[in-house]
């Protein structure tokens, strides 16, 4: 077949496509239809007893900060990484929320082990982290997954690993509105553990989330 003629049967088959909207307008959709659902499942739980004096500390309202804005970053970063040819530098956004959130966990432990008597705090068994925040962030990793799937995410691992980050990052938001564990080893061991427990999980299986990737071979050939 000439040139000319494959240009124009391929033309002659082109179909009106819909433009992906912005990342940033399809963030807050992610967050319009992910909210929705922490608050049925804080509800439902039943917010923490000492919910309002949790609200008047200072350093949980910072890590709940940090926790979502961690979300936040992770879900526009995994949004921009699905649309090929986006700056390099979006896909490192969520480290800067993401380090500064481990970093208050970790000092906070540090100084309670300091303080004496954290480690019992340690051995103690919470195993409810980890299907709490599964069933908090079910329903922001499927819509985040949708979303990603209308893209073209040429780096599925490093897109999935966000969007995992995202929907777990919200779900320990929400987990801490009817989970009383404070304690900073507790945290960081149980809830920051189960968060990058299940990031990794879906990395795993990312490969089979993305029905479009480059196939090496079919380019090279």
């Amino acid at each position: 077949m000439r040139t000319e003629d494959l240009v124009g049967s391929l033309a002659g088959e082109v179909r009106p496509v819909r433009r992906l909207s912005s990342p940033p307008v399809r963030l807050l959709a992610w967050l319009a239809l992910s909210l929705p659902w922490i608050a049925l499942v804080v509800w439902y739980r039943g917010p923490r007893t000492d919910i309002a004096l949790k609200i008047g500390e200072g350093i949980w309202l910072f890590e709940q900060s940090l926790a979502l804005m961690t979300a936040l970053a992770a879900g526009l970063a995994a949004l921009c990484a699905s649309i090929p040819g986006r700056p390099v530098w979006e896909r490192v956004l969520p480290l800067l929320p993401l380090g500064l959130w481990l970093a208050i966990i970790v000092v906070g432990s540090i100084r309670s082990v300091v303080a004496g008597g954290a480690w019992s705090s340690l051995v103690q068994v919470d195993w409810v982290c980890l299907p709490n925040i599964a069933s908090l962030g079910v329903v922001p990793a499927i819509a985040m997954i949708a979303f990603i799937r209308r893209g073209a995410p040429v780096s599925p691992y490093t897109t999935i690993g966000y969007a995992a980050l995202a929907a777990t990052a919200l779900g320990e938001f929400g987990l801490r509105f009817f989970h009383a564990q404070d304690a900073s080893l507790m945290v960081l061991v149980w809830q920051i553990g189960s968060v990058a427990l299940l990031t990794v999980i879906c990395i795993f299986f990312a490969r089979y989330l993305f029905p479009w990737r480059i196939d090496v071979r079919t380019v090279s050939g």
